[in-house]
């Protein structure tokens, strides 16, 4: 795991190019000769590893960093994720362009087409595909030059889903006539900023708040010193900025807050607090682009809900509000209490429940919760909370 490192000369460096990396625009420092445009091979750029926001499904995120895939194969399994998905669906699709919609077929009383979060990552790529193919690569990609002897090679600094599109573009849509080429604006490694990436990805659409999460993260672990790894990393490397704050390093504080749209500083510890989320919990609510308003109340609970909560969430569509008193009304107890411990009156209740059950009906359970909840989708995730509960319960029986 990356520690904090003591060079003093990076920091001052680093501070320095802060104010011009929040405020000034790339193409205003063409002057400097360091920065210049070129038409790169695809083949010789590489999206950052570390970079928050998430193009791809996790496992393929994971399979490309780790050089186990190529672009093509990481796109072809993507492709054949959504294929899965869209047949079980009812919409099989041969070609990619079929995502696309058609509007002569649109009609008004058609029902809308709930797509999953695949569907519609893979859709939008291909959108963004077809505009580049028709209107040429308007905005370039920010890379840095972090070649080696004769060996060039760029990574990613803004712009990755330009660059998955451009593949896409050159081996997933038919009649390709371009060069393999990538437009870029190339950065010297020592004027790479992770607040220009930051400030790139809080303007964009489609920031989901676990990705702002790890870009909270990111931007205190690179202030505080921590040496950033060029590999793909866990949660847990981003888990560190858990006991960091703003406090320590107050002078990077206002760029901090600007990088990440201008929030306030209770903004951001909250945001930040969201890694306290367990590794599934984390993949779904990135994946589903849950809301923090929402993920903040499961932070409170024990870890070991996370994931199941979030899937409630997802299922019913739960607000913020329903997921509040949902949290805060979960009578499950600490797995870890000693069991030598006097039983909690909740337990015998719980416990007394149970020998009452052929006592009442299905419908007189479920008109009892609806006047307890007034909430049909609050009702059924308690009910999905407690068949886990009774599940996880039924591990602790003996024979004693």
């Amino acid at each position: 795991m990356a520690r904090a490192n003591g060079n003093t000369s990076r920091m001052d460096d680093l501070l320095a190019s802060v104010t011009g990396d929040i405020l000034g625009d790339l193409p205003q420092a063409f002057t400097d000769n360091s920065i210049r445009v070129e038409r790169i091979l695809l083949e010789m750029v590489r999206p950052d590893p570390v970079q928050p926001r998430r193009v791809l499904p996790e496992s393929i995120h994971l399979n490309f960093h780790n050089n186990r895939v190529t672009p093509t194969q990481a796109l072809r399994e993507l492709v054949q994720l959504v294929q899965i998905a869209a047949r079980q669906r009812g919409r099989p699709f041969n070609n990619v362009l079929e995502l696309l919609p058609n509007g002569d077929d649109e009609r008004e009383d058609e029902p809308v087409v709930n797509l999953s979060p695949e569907e519609t990552l893979l859709r939008d790529l291909v959108n963004l595909a077809i505009t580049i193919r028709d209107d040429g690569q308007v905005n370039p990609l920010t890379v840095v030059d972090i070649s080696q002897g004769v060996t060039r090679l760029f990574r990613i600094e803004t712009g990755e889903r330009r660059y998955w599109a451009t593949w896409l573009l050159r081996d997933f849509i038919p009649n390709y006539t371009g060069d393999g080429m990538i437009p870029c604006i190339i950065i010297p490694a020592n004027r790479s900023s992770v607040f220009r990436q930051a400030k790139e990805n809080t303007v964009r659409s489609g920031l989901t708040a676990v990705a702002l999460a790890r870009q909270a993260a990111l931007l205190l672990l690179t202030v505080h010193g921590y040496e950033i790894p060029a590999y793909a990393v866990g949660n847990d490397f981003y888990r560190q900025a858990l006991n960091l704050d703003l406090r320590a390093k107050r002078e990077y504080s206002e760029a901090i807050l600007s990088a990440m749209g201008g929030i306030k500083k209770g903004h951001f510890s909250t945001i930040k607090g969201l890694l306290r989320l367990s590794d599934e919990a984390l993949e779904l609510a990135d994946r589903y682009d849950i809301e923090e308003k929402k993920l903040r109340y499961i932070t409170t609970v024990s870890s070991e809900y996370h994931a199941e909560i979030v899937r409630q969430i997802v299922d019913f569509n739960l607000t913020s509000k329903q997921v509040k008193e949902l949290c805060e009304g979960d009578p499950v107890t600490d797995a870890d209490e000693d069991p030598i411990e006097r039983l909690s009156p909740a337990a015998l209740k719980v416990a007394k429940v149970a020998q009452t059950i052929t006592s009442t009906s299905p419908q007189e359970l479920a008109r009892a919760l609806m006047l307890q909840e007034g909430d049909a989708n609050i009702a059924r995730a308690r009910l999905q909370a407690m068949r886990k509960f009774i599940t996880d319960t039924e591990r602790y029986l003996t024979d004693e």
